[in-house]
Protein backbone atom coordinates (compact mmCIF):
# COMPACT_ATOMS: atom_id res chain seq x y z
CA UNK A 1 0.00 0.00 0.00
CA UNK A 2 0.96 3.57 -1.02
CA UNK A 3 0.81 6.78 1.26
CA UNK A 4 -0.08 9.64 -0.05
CA UNK A 5 -0.29 13.02 1.69
CA UNK A 6 -3.88 13.72 3.17
CA UNK A 7 -4.37 17.80 3.67
CA UNK A 8 -6.19 17.99 0.50
CA UNK A 9 -3.40 17.84 -1.66
CA UNK A 10 -2.04 15.13 -3.46
CA UNK A 11 1.32 14.28 -3.88
CA UNK A 12 2.45 10.75 -3.95
CA UNK A 13 5.25 9.47 -0.80
CA UNK A 14 7.00 6.48 -0.41
CA UNK A 15 5.82 3.19 0.42
CA UNK A 16 5.21 2.60 4.64
CA UNK A 17 4.76 -0.30 6.76
CA UNK A 18 3.04 -0.27 10.05
CA UNK A 19 5.21 -1.05 12.89
CA UNK A 20 3.08 -1.50 15.43
CA UNK A 21 -0.60 -1.04 16.56
CA UNK A 22 -1.70 -0.23 20.56
CA UNK A 23 -4.89 -1.33 21.55
CA UNK A 24 -6.60 1.27 23.96
CA UNK A 25 -6.95 0.04 27.40
CA UNK A 26 -10.03 -0.67 29.78
CA UNK A 27 -9.88 1.01 33.24
CA UNK A 28 -11.51 -1.57 35.37
CA UNK A 29 -13.51 0.48 38.75
CA UNK A 30 -13.55 -1.17 42.20
CA UNK A 31 -17.36 -1.91 43.70
CA UNK A 32 -16.04 -0.10 46.89
CA UNK A 33 -15.83 3.60 45.34
CA UNK A 34 -17.94 6.04 45.45
CA UNK A 35 -20.58 7.37 42.52
CA UNK A 36 -19.78 9.62 40.87
CA UNK A 37 -20.51 11.40 37.41
CA UNK A 38 -19.26 9.92 34.57
CA UNK A 39 -16.62 12.32 32.67
CA UNK A 40 -16.04 11.47 29.29
CA UNK A 41 -12.42 9.52 28.78
CA UNK A 42 -10.42 9.80 25.82
CA UNK A 43 -9.81 6.23 26.39
CA UNK A 44 -13.53 5.54 26.18
CA UNK A 45 -14.15 6.64 22.09
CA UNK A 46 -11.31 4.37 20.86
CA UNK A 47 -7.88 5.64 21.08
CA UNK A 48 -5.25 4.08 18.08
CA UNK A 49 -1.57 4.86 17.82
CA UNK A 50 0.29 3.57 14.33
CA UNK A 51 3.94 3.56 14.56
CA UNK A 52 5.02 3.80 10.51
CA UNK A 53 8.07 4.07 9.06
CA UNK A 54 7.59 7.02 6.50
CA UNK A 55 9.71 10.15 5.01
CA UNK A 56 6.31 12.21 5.47
CA UNK A 57 5.40 13.34 8.11
CA UNK A 58 1.23 13.20 6.45
CA UNK A 59 0.66 9.79 5.47
CA UNK A 60 -2.92 9.06 3.25
CA UNK A 61 -5.80 7.17 5.35
CA UNK A 62 -8.59 7.32 2.87
CA UNK A 63 -9.67 10.92 5.11
CA UNK A 64 -9.43 14.20 4.70
CA UNK A 65 -7.75 16.31 7.24
CA UNK A 66 -7.55 20.18 8.75
CA UNK A 67 -4.92 21.26 10.98
CA UNK A 68 -5.78 22.95 14.26
CA UNK A 69 -2.77 22.98 16.16
CA UNK A 70 0.90 22.02 16.61
CA UNK A 71 3.38 22.50 19.41
CA UNK A 72 6.39 21.60 21.18
CA UNK A 73 6.47 18.37 22.75
CA UNK A 74 8.94 17.87 26.10
CA UNK A 75 11.97 15.53 25.14
CA UNK A 76 11.61 15.34 21.70
CA UNK A 77 13.11 17.73 18.66
CA UNK A 78 9.92 17.00 16.47
CA UNK A 79 6.63 19.16 17.25
CA UNK A 80 2.89 17.23 17.85
CA UNK A 81 0.59 18.09 14.59
CA UNK A 82 -3.12 18.07 15.64
CA UNK A 83 -5.32 17.32 13.17
CA UNK A 84 -9.51 16.88 13.02
CA UNK A 85 -11.70 15.22 10.67
CA UNK A 86 -12.81 18.07 7.85
CA UNK A 87 -16.40 15.81 7.51
CA UNK A 88 -19.72 17.92 8.93
CA UNK A 89 -20.34 16.02 11.90
CA UNK A 90 -17.41 13.23 12.42
CA UNK A 91 -15.40 14.13 15.50
CA UNK A 92 -12.93 12.12 14.89
CA UNK A 93 -9.16 13.66 15.72
CA UNK A 94 -5.33 12.48 14.97
CA UNK A 95 -1.94 13.82 16.61
CA UNK A 96 1.16 13.22 13.93
CA UNK A 97 4.51 13.28 15.87
CA UNK A 98 8.27 11.08 14.33
CA UNK A 99 9.58 9.36 17.56
CA UNK A 100 13.08 11.38 18.79
CA UNK A 101 14.82 7.64 19.27
CA UNK A 102 14.10 7.22 15.65
CA UNK A 103 13.29 10.29 13.02
CA UNK A 104 12.09 7.28 10.54
CA UNK A 105 9.09 6.66 12.81
CA UNK A 106 5.93 8.80 12.60
CA UNK A 107 3.58 8.05 15.02
CA UNK A 108 -0.27 8.76 14.20
CA UNK A 109 -2.56 8.20 17.20
CA UNK A 110 -6.60 8.61 15.91
CA UNK A 111 -9.20 9.75 18.78
CA UNK A 112 -13.20 8.24 17.62
CA UNK A 113 -14.46 6.56 15.04
CA UNK A 114 -15.78 8.13 11.62
CA UNK A 115 -19.42 8.57 11.27
CA UNK A 116 -19.23 8.29 7.12
CA UNK A 117 -17.10 6.21 4.73
CA UNK A 118 -13.96 6.89 3.13
CA UNK A 119 -14.01 10.40 1.37
CA UNK A 120 -11.09 10.00 -1.14
CA UNK A 121 -10.18 6.93 -3.20
CA UNK A 122 -6.80 6.14 -4.64
CA UNK A 123 -8.84 5.93 -8.24
CA UNK A 124 -8.98 9.64 -7.94
CA UNK A 125 -5.55 10.19 -7.43
CA UNK A 126 -4.24 7.87 -10.53
CA UNK A 127 -6.87 10.11 -12.35
CA UNK A 128 -4.98 12.90 -11.35
CA UNK A 129 -1.76 11.35 -11.62
CA UNK A 130 -2.82 10.39 -15.43
CA UNK A 131 -3.75 13.90 -16.11
CA UNK A 132 -0.56 15.62 -14.74
CA UNK A 133 1.36 12.51 -16.99
CA UNK A 134 -0.79 13.84 -20.19
CA UNK A 135 0.16 17.58 -19.59
CA UNK A 136 3.60 16.53 -19.11
CA UNK A 137 4.48 14.77 -21.97
CA UNK A 138 2.02 16.78 -24.19
CA UNK A 139 4.99 19.91 -24.55
CA UNK A 140 7.34 17.32 -25.70
CA UNK A 141 4.64 16.00 -28.14
CA UNK A 142 4.57 18.81 -30.51
CA UNK A 143 8.23 19.33 -29.73
CA UNK A 144 8.85 16.14 -31.37
CA UNK A 145 6.48 16.83 -34.59
CA UNK A 146 8.61 19.78 -36.25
Amino acid sequence: MEAYPSMSSSMSSPPHAPLSMEVPKTEVQSEDREEKPEKKNKSSCGRYAFQTRSQVDILDDGYRWRKYGQKAVKNNTFPRSYYKCTHQGCNVKKQVQRLSKDEGIVVTTYEGVHSHPIEKSTDNFENILSQMQIYATSPFDSFYQN
